[in-house]
């Protein structure tokens, strides 16, 4: 069997198998492309389509390997990420368990197009990473921007646990610290900016979603009866944890109509993403100083 024939099998398989995609693919080809190179020791940047990996013999321990990795993501119906350990955020690699949330954050994109920057000054050098996860937006928030310090923040020890991999292996154990804390109780601030991707899924949507998303901590996704659980006490408080200029950046994924029924009087900035104009947000104080 050959590398192309071996990708159009995986691909047909994960059809037929009806999986979920959204944790890093969309589609079941870039799903088989991912579980191929993995298992081959390949990197994910490898140029499928040059005529020399189509047309690559792959060996009999090559072929059981990938194999193998291919009925685990069919039989556990885990994301790709738990089965690889891996997941990439704006071509930068992370690693990834089940202790947290897959990184897919609209926000990483917003940090890598300079769609913040505007509402960034001289004196912007506190960013809370509030929600962390596995550190992914604090590790890119550092990377982006050399003269801040950033806190990442999570009620999960886990997640920290996870976390703490990540900043260790892009060596900015000097630049970011892991706060155990539940919403912003342990982060007192100020803060010049804060980047969040809380749990804002409505529980009808939770209801419904496929084996892949339920592998993923709960904890992460579910935002209560309309989404808002944890959002609701968020801005409240916020007003007093941001500096003069601070700004919230805030992803709430399909979650606007709601966003907008529990919070009429707020007039955020809408910042566009590949997924749309109403996913993430952006607030000044002076916006949430409506909600006193």
């Amino acid at each position: 069997m050959t590398f192309g024939e071996a990708l159009a099998d995986a691909e047909r398989q994960l059809r037929a198998a009806g999986v979920a995609f959204g944790h890093g693919t969309t589609n079941a080809r870039d799903e088989a492309a991912w579980l191929l190179l993995h298992a081959l020791g390949l990197p994910l940047d490898t140029d499928l389509g040059d005529k020399y990996w189509s047309n690559r013999p792959l060996a009999p321990a090559q072929q059981a390997l990938a194999a193998t990795i291919l009925k685990a993501r069919i039989e556990q119906r885990q994301p790709t990420a738990y089965l690889t350990r891996e997941a990439w955020l704006q071509g930068v690699p992370f690693y990834v368990d089940e202790r947290a949330i897959v990184p897919r954050s609209l926000i990483a994109e917003c940090i890598a197009d300079g769609s913040i920057d505007p509402w960034l000054t001289e004196r912007t050098h506190s960013v809370l990473d509030l929600c962390t996860g596995n550190g992914s937006l604090a590790c890119l928030a550092a990377m982006a921007w050399p003269d801040v310090r950033v806190t990442g923040a999570d009620i999960s020890p886990d997640a920290l646990a996870v976390a703490r991999i990540n900043v260790e292996r892009h060596g900015l154990q000097d630049r970011i610290a892991l706060v155990e804390s539940d919403g912003l109780a342990a982060c007192p601030g100020p803060w010049d900016l804060i980047l969040c991707n809380p749990p804002y899924v409505n529980s009808g949507s939770m209801a419904a979603l496929p084996p892949e998303f339920r592998a993923e901590p709960a904890l992460a996704l579910d935002g209560g009866a309309d989404g808002m659980d944890f959002i609701r006490p968020l801005l409240r408080e916020l007003p007093a944890r941001l500096s003069a200029d601070g700004v919230l950046v805030l992803e709430i994924g399909h979650e606007r109509a709601h966003f907008e029924a529990a919070f009429p009087r707020l007039h955020p900035v809408w910042l566009d993403t590949s997924a749309g104009g109403d996913q993430v947000l952006l607030l000044t104080r002076e916006a949430l100083e409506c909600l006193g």
